[in-house]
Order: structure tokens, then sequence, then C-alpha cells
């Protein structure tokens, strides 16, 4: 593969990958805005937020068969056709509950290229060149929400909410027309595969069944929960509580971005010396005091702005650390179904964004506390779930071991 090849490819698949963060947080500056044009609240607002988390909860379970049974460029075309029209009729919504169905169906279109990204780096490129590229997607997807929410701030000060959506169509039109001239087909299409509801739902099943999966799985998505609960909140708390302006607030969500990215980097680092096992341990435990310290501070009405903005990046910080190594960790025992645990971690993870973004979409009054108390208690239950989950491998490993023995007698 000639260079010039192998750019066009990261390229194209960057922009795939970067197609849900930027729908996720370039419109997070218009929160008040739109408020004011469809005569609701920001807090209602945010439910478009959660809308958009349903859509991909869905979209993470129904591509995965259809790139196997249809080959990746198809369901990755329709997927684009469905967002782009989705992106521009949000862009001319005219009432919130409008905005939160489009929100949804832009969603369930947007995952066709986040998951069709990931099977084609497998169908492209070799596999010593695998970890490269997905470490050049993951980088993309760390930028994408420290260029997004603050190029939105400046949009939507200048042009309206609606330029948001209208660029997102844009990108997604741009996009769709780059994969069909440049992308090639990667895989032949698998049409001895079922797509009857049962034998896909036992393949979950199977992967639900085993405890390294549903322990890892949740503690990770219920401490990612925490990301969501900032992601959901931060519009209000910034813009409401704190009163900053949309470009202000844009510039304050780039700079902790910097914090996740920054940790999930050293992450790499840390683990030539120390196992996935002992990271998520200290930083869970360090995501529980800064999130339990920052809700004691919130409750006693301490709040500043730097002190919100210095406890969030503490608390991004530990997140960076947790979640990469609760994936790894969640899907080590699977070889043949990888494909389907990673959906069914996906799946998790964003449920559980949706319910405790819903949670905070809840409180209508401009208050930290919702945003605060909701990361304190992601972080103690996911520190929780983990606790209890590592009993339940031990058991296992335990049964394995004496069946063994068992066996050699």
């Amino acid at each position: 593969m000639s260079k010039k090849t192998y750019f066009f490819l990261i390229l194209i698949l960057g922009s795939l990958t970067a197609l849900g963060p930027f729908s996720i947080d370039m419109y997070l500056p218009g929160f008040p805005a739109i408020a004011k044009d469809l005569h609701t609240t920001a807090a209602k607002v945010s439910l478009s937020l959660s809308g958009f988390f349903i859509g991909i909860s869905l979209g993470q379970l129904l591509y995965g068969p259809l790139l196997d049974r249809f080959g990746r460029k198809k369901p990755l075309f329709i997927g684009l056709v469905v967002y782009i029209i989705a992106s521009a009729g949000c862009a001319y919504a005219t009432t919130i509950e409008a905005l939160i169905f489009l929100r949804i169906i832009q969603a369930i279109g947007s995952c066709a290229s986040a998951v069709a990204s990931v099977a084609m780096v497998r169908d492209l490129f070799p596999v010593k060149d695998n970890a490269k590229v997905f470490s050049l997607l993951l980088l993309v997807v760390g930028v994408s929400p420290m260029i997004a929410p603050t190029v939105g701030g400046y949009v939507t000060a200048a042009f309206g909410w609606q330029a948001v959506f209208l660029i997102l169509t844009g990108m997604g039109a741009a996009i769709l027309l780059a994969t069909a001239l440049w992308l090639p087909d990667s895989y032949v299409p698998d049409k001895t595969l079922s797509l009857k509801p049962k034998p896909i739902l036992l393949n979950f099943w199977s992967v639900l069944r085993e405890p390294q999966f549903y322990t890892y799985a949740l503690t990770g998505a219920i401490a990612f929960a925490g990301l969501f609960a900032y992601v959901s909140g931060s519009p209000l708390v910034f813009m409401e509580v704190f009163h900053t302006d949309e470009k202000v607030y844009g510039w304050i969500f780039a700079f902790l971005s910097v914090g996740f990215i920054g940790s999930s980097q050293l992450n790499t680092l840390f683990l030539r010396q120390y196992k996935s096992e002992q990271i998520i341990n200290i930083a869970l435990i360090c995501q529980v005091i800064v999130g339990l310290a920052f809700l004691s501070v919130a409750l006693n009405g301490m709040l500043t702005l730097y002190i919100t903005i210095a406890f969030l990046f503490l608390f991004l910080c530990s997140i960076g650390f947790t979640y990469p190594n609760a994936a790894a960790l969640s899907l080590a025992p699977f070889s043949k179904n990888a494909g389907s645990a990673s959906a069914m971690m996906g799946a998790i993870q964003m449920g559980m964004g949706t319910i405790i973004s819903v949670a905070i979409s809840m409180f209508e009054v401009p208050s930290a506390i919702p945003m605060v108390a909701a990361m304190a208690t992601s972080a103690t239950l996911a520190l929780s779930v983990l606790v209890v989950g590592r009993r339940r491998i031990t058991e296992q490993v335990e049964v394995q071991e004496g069946a063994t023995a068992g066996g050699l007698h």
C-alpha cells in the first residue's frame, strides 16, 4: 500500500469515526439559544442529547450483523443518507419534540459510520498495523471534543444554532461522497449469516453470561456515565449558573477534553509496567474520591467557576484511565464473537449514558448539584460493581481449575 493510499484511507476512516463525536458536541453551546427559539428550557433541550444516546445504543446492535451480511459499503451508504436527512431536519425543527425525534434518527444514521470504520480497519490493513491505525482513529475521537464545541460556540454566536446542523449535514454529504469515490470494497458479504432475531440474541446472551465481560463492561459503562453526566449537564452549569457565553463554554470544554485525552495516552505508558487490573483499581478509587469531594463542595455552596473546572478536569482524567482498561478486560475472553461483545459493550455504555442524561434533564432549576451528584454516584456504583464482580470471576476460575484437576485424575 502506497503512502498516498494509506493517508487517504486514514483520512476517510478518521472522518467516519469523528462524525458521531462532532454530532454530540458541536451543538452543546447552542442549548440556551435552542431553548429560547423552541420556547422550552435548556434542561428539556438536553433530552435531545439523551435521544442521540438512545439512537447510538440501538445502532450499535443493528449495524454489526448488517455489515457482515451485506458488506461494508451498502449499510454505510444507507446510514449516511439517513444521517444527512435527519441533520437537515434538525436545522429546521420548530418544536423540541421534533428535535428530539430527529436526533434519535440522526444517531442511528451516524452509528453506521462508527461501526463500519472499525470493521474496515480489520479488512483494509495488515493485522500488524491494526493497533497503529486504531490509535490514530482514537486520537481523532479524542481531539473531536476539543474542536467541535469551540467551533460550535463561534458558529452559534455568529449564525445561530441552526447553522451547526447545516454544517453537520454538509459533513455527512462530504463523507458520503469520499466514501463512494475513494473507499474500496473491503469485505465479501457473508450471505449465509442469519439475520433472524433468535440466533443474534443467543449470541449476545452467550456474551452476557461471561462474568469477566459483565463485570468490566458494567464497571466501564457506569464509570463512563460520569462523562455523559458532564456532557449533558455542562451547558446548563457553565452558561446558566456561571453565565459564560457560547465561545467561552467552547474553550472550557476543549480544555477539559485535554484531561481525558492526556490520561488515556498516559495509560498506554503505564501498561508497560502495570496490569490493567491494577490501573483500573487505582483510577476508580481516585474517581470516587474526586466525585465525593466535588459533591461535598457543591452541597456546601462553595463552587466557583474555577473550582468546578478543576474538579471536572480531575474527574475526566480518572475516566481516561478507567475506561480503556475496563474495555480491554471485558473483551479479553472473546476470540470468535469479539464483534458481538464489542457491540454489546457499546450498547451498555450508551444505555447508561441515556439513563444519566435523562435523569439530569429532569432538574430544570439552574444548579450544578444534579450533574455533580450523578458523577459521584456513577463512580461509587462502578467501584461497587467491580468489587462484587471480581468475586464472581474468582469463583468461576476456581470452578474451572477444579474441573481441570478432576479431569486429570
